[in-house]
């Protein structure tokens, strides 16, 4: 993990100064940090046992975490100079609000209404946030991307680490029999989505053949900052919750599918009826495949492939 990590960053510092992000000052490398570090919670506690070890720790574990990340927070602020209070303050009650909410929890089961509570208040932050007042360097261009990194971490913090819920799936590895339910899950949607979406009006085809040199780095992109957050929250956070809680699966798997469906309502325009129908329907093959491998990778690699293959081939209509 350590590896993949290593390799990804370099890309990433490689893409940013091909596409004029990177200005190597003072700035740029708190900048560039902040991301490494971020990036690396996220992928290091996807390594196998990693969770459980830290864990030993107890709940403090979590507390800890989120005091590091709020350190690299300070960081950053001074690095590129734009520390204030007020930032301080927003990251402060982004990172420690919801481990608060979920210590109140106790020991009570998974699925309680604090599970719940802060997985609607970080799906909330990272969506409708000013993320570039947060991020405000380089002129928030990495706003976003930190920002769900951020919600990741304490995605990591307040469930993996303090609540300690099973069954998340929060790892990156290969299982048998994965490569059949992500190739199923991944054709069936597409055959049903093409159908659909052109019946729908709402694509149309127009395949973007000169990009194709574009594609491994926005498939990189896409994989690691919208479909693994997204099918980690969407998946291993809200469907084990709701499963859970009504001990029955097909709650758990419906009712995610459909709150993944209404969370794409503004996007593009409100209310967008044809993507919440898409993303519903979408929401319901990756849960299957997340029912299937019991892991968030999995769901996440036919995300992220649906969504390569709908940008490069389609346009929106």
């Amino acid at each position: 993990m350590l590896g993949l990590w290593g390799v990804l960053c370099v890309v990433m510092i490689l893409f940013a100064s091909v596409d004029g992000y990177a200005y190597f000052g003072r700035a740029f490398v708190a900048a560039f940090a902040t991301f490494v570090v971020l990036f690396g919670g996220a992928l290091l506690f996807a390594a196998r046992g990693v969770v459980e070890q830290v864990s030993v720790a107890g709940p403090g574990a979590g507390w800890l975490f989120a005091v590091a990340i709020f350190c690299m927070y300070v960081m950053y602020g001074i690095g590129t100079g734009t520390v204030t209070l007020l930032r301080m303050g927003e990251v402060a009650v982004f990172l420690f609000a919801p481990l608060a909410v979920l210590a109140s929890a106790g020991g009570a089961a998974a699925g309680s209404w604090q599970d719940f509570l802060v997985i609607a208040g970080v799906w909330a932050a990272v969506k409708f946030w000013p993320s570039q007042a947060m991020w405000p360097y380089p002129e928030g261009r990495l706003s976003y991307i930190l920002t769900v990194l951020l919600g990741v971490n304490v995605a990591i913090a307040g469930f993996l680490l303090l609540r300690r819920l099973k069954g998340v799936g929060y790892s990156i590895g290969w299982g048998q029999g994965w490569t059949f339910s992500i190739v199923a899950s991944f054709g069936a949607f597409a055959a049903i989505a093409v159908f659909l979406g052109l019946s729908m009006k709402f694509i149309a085809f127009a395949p973007q053949w000169s990009h194709w040199n574009t594609e491994p780095a926005l498939a990189l992109g896409i994989l690691f900052f919208t479909a693994w957050p997204e099918e980690l929250l969407f998946r291993g956070l809200l469907q084990n919750c709701l499963t859970r809680a009504a001990k029955n699966e097909w709650v758990g798997w419906i009712g995610a599918s459909i709150l993944f469906g209404f969370s794409h309502i503004t996007n593009m325009r409100f209310p967008n009826w044809k993507y919440v129908i898409l993303a519903s329907i979408a929401g319901f093959f990756y849960g299957w495949t997340w029912r299937k491998t019991g892991s968030i990778f999995a769901s996440a690699l036919v995300h992220a492939g649906i969504d390569v293959f709908w940008h490069f081939l389609f346009r929106t209509l």
